[in-house]
């Protein structure tokens, strides 16, 4: 069982991960044409709206233990409704990821401020990176770097239903992007759930073997550690 103080620090962290991630795809769409995301109320600040609760239940026992790995609710975007359709329809995909790293750099300047200042040290964060009670502040802060880290490489994994699959569809030449929509809405995303319950239960690192060298680089280079 972890710390009340571990569960709080996750569940505020993962609170504005993947609401602030749903949000950023539902407001770009919006802002390239897409009248869908306003259409089924996902243009909003109430991030309560953009949760899925498997994928949020799944981020939040995965992060327990290391990189939370989950997923909002899935945005509702009609590409044909924007005014640069295949252009606005990537840019509303990437803006995922990238609100989680925009989360993740403002978690580690105040992870700096804190350390600069001796409020805590990197043994603290060592300590949050490892889900021990170290105190508040650093859980929150380590936290709120690593699960959106985690978030934001777990999702442009190329396959599935993730952000990932979207972004390179949309860079494939029209047939073979066809084809590359058509088998990950059939067997692609059950191929994908099937590795990730294999790799948990049987813990063969597979994902960690896809996320982890990019995750540990931009850790270290958002915290300085």
């Amino acid at each position: 069982m972890q710390s009340p103080e571990v569960l709080l620090a996750l569940a505020v962290v993962i609170f504005f991960a993947i609401g602030l991630h749903e949000y950023a795809h539902c407001k770009f769409a919006d802002m390239a044409g897409d009248p869908t995301p306003s259409f089924y109320g996902r243009v909003t600040l109430n991030l309560f709206k953009h949760f899925d609760p498997l994928g949020t239940l799944m981020i939040f026992i995965s992060s327990m233990t290391g990189v939370g790995i989950g997923w909002g609710k899935p945005a509702p975007i009609n590409p044909q409704k924007m005014r640069n359709p295949r252009f606005d329809t990537f840019v509303a995909v990437a803006m995922g990821p990238v609100s989680n790293i925009l989360q993740a750099i403002v978690y580690a300047f105040i992870m700096r401020f804190a350390m600069g200042n001796g409020i805590f040290g990197p043994n603290e964060v060592f300590g949050a990176l490892g889900r021990d009670n170290v105190g508040f502040p650093p859980l929150l802060l380590t936290l709120g770097v690593s699960v959106n880290i985690g978030l934001a490489l777990f999702n442009l994994i190329p396959f599935g239903v993730l952000d990932g699959h979207w972004l390179v569809g949309l860079m494939l030449p029209e047939k073979q992007r066809h084809y590359w929509f058509k088998f990950n809405r059939t067997y692609g995303w059950m191929i994908f759930v099937g590795i990730i319950l294999l790799d948990q239960i049987a813990n063969l690192g597979i994902l960690w073997a896809m996320v982890g060298p990019p995750f540990l680089f931009l850790f270290r280079l958002l915290t300085g550690i």
